[in-house]
């Protein structure tokens, strides 16, 4: 019989199973197109202002989705995560510290006894004392059930291999075991014979390599895409470097005149530092836009490998047909940079002058001069570079 590793913490599911609005471990967590995955309450507070077919902006990216018309509850459950919070228990269940699922139920209906449990079947997701995982073991429909002792040690990754597939939503008593190409869905033997009959259909076992090997070359695309944001931030770092410098040499000349002009110009010397300084704000807040812009678009790519890593290392050939349709739509959408291109053209080069003619008494302000700021329209200049 196999084991259960006594107290112990998975931190390397902490990232994937713990919420990032609450900082607590997910709570009937759901995902979001974008494979972000929050507690049903915590993106209900986030969002408690909207109605069904109103948009929903991810609090980690701002991808938007629609609200479905049953509401956020009927947004999809992340049946991975779901397993990962299983397994995370399991792994951190002390002896003696469980009472047996089973003596408890009975107490309800009269017994008095509920013995603390020593065992833990996978498939019914059952906690039994010595006596009840006996009976468990003798009857037909559990005989063959996979059993683990509480309170010795086993590890998470051998719970991964060993956990049983997952059960269909529809009938719960069976198991997903069958992916429908025509509506990429992973259905039991029931929703075959109801409803997917006619459709090209094959085993789940039979597709995971096909999936495993699409996921993977998703992944290694948005690898790539990181790259392409990498290189924004340098070009938009160089452009803040440049347009500083600018901003700095433009100063100077302002100064310049200002002492050439003494007293008589200084009332136009400090409207003009101020108008410039209203320049360098209002291209701060450009670039601040630019910069957020690429830096959510690099954090979804980076928590995309993130959790597809997780999904191949740790999910079963159900959970990556599950999830595999939907991470390879996502890859595609991280590897369109059209909307960031957009705005790194219309952010454009800023160039700050100063036009000033010679000095002449009584013409203060043509005297110390103008500024401008013209934008040039970059085009793929400045995301080349």
């Amino acid at each position: 019989m196999n084991t259960i590793q006594k107290g112990s913490r998975v931190e390397e599911m902490d990232d994937v199973t713990e919420c990032c609005i609450c900082t607590e471990v997910f709570k009937d967590p759901r995902v979001l197109p974008c494979i972000h995955t929050f507690c049903l309450k915590c993106i209900q507070g986030w969002s408690k202002d909207k109605r069904p077919g109103d948009k929903l902006e991810c609090p980690l990216c701002r991808k938007g989705c629609c609200i479905p018309e049953e509401g956020l509850v009927g947004l999809p459950r992340n049946f991975f995560v779901e397993k990962m919070l299983r397994i995370r228990d399991l792994t951190s269940v002390k002896e003696q510290s469980t009472l047996c699922d089973i003596c408890t139920y009975r107490a309800d209906t009269g017994a008095a006894k509920i013995n603390s449990a020593t065992t833990y079947c996978l498939e019914c997701q059952e906690n039994l004392c010595n006596s009840c995982a006996t009976a468990h073991r003798k009857q037909k429909m559990s005989r063959d059930h996979k059993l683990l002792q509480v309170g010795d040690k086993m590890k998470a990754q051998d719970l991964y291999s060993q956990y049983p597939p997952a059960n269909c939503e529809k009938h719960a008593s069976e198991t997903l075991k069958i992916y429908c190409n025509e509506c990429r869905l992973v259905i039991c033997m029931m929703c075959y014979i109801k409803d997917h009959n006619s459709h090209r259909c094959a085993d789940v076992s039979e597709v995971v390599d096909e999936f495993q090997q699409q996921l993977t070359s998703d992944a290694d695309s948005v690898v790539s895409g990181v790259g392409v944001c990498k290189q924004m931030l340098q070009a938009l770092d160089g452009e803040q470097k440049r347009f500083n410098k600018q901003i700095s040499t433009t100063d100077l000349e302002i100064r310049e005149k200002a002492k050439q002009l003494k007293d008589l110009i200084e009332k136009h010397k400090q409207s003009l530092l101020k108008e410039l300084k209203s320049i360098k704000d209002k291209r701060e807040k450009e670039m601040k836009v630019a910069y957020d812009e690429v830096n959510r678009h690099l954090a979804a790519m980076e928590s995309y490998k993130k959790y597809v890593r997780e999904i191949q290392e740790k999910g079963s050939p159900c959970d990556i047909a599950r999830a595999a349709s939907g991470l390879h739509d996502r890859a595609t959408e991280l590897l369109m940079f059209n909307v960031m291109q957009r705005t790194m053209n219309d952010l454009g080069r800023a160039e700050i002058t100063l036009t000033s003619p010679d000095f002449e008494a009584g013409k203060l302000k043509e005297s110390m001069g103008v500024l401008q700021m013209n934008l040039i329209t970059l085009g793929k200049e400045l995301f080349c570079k």
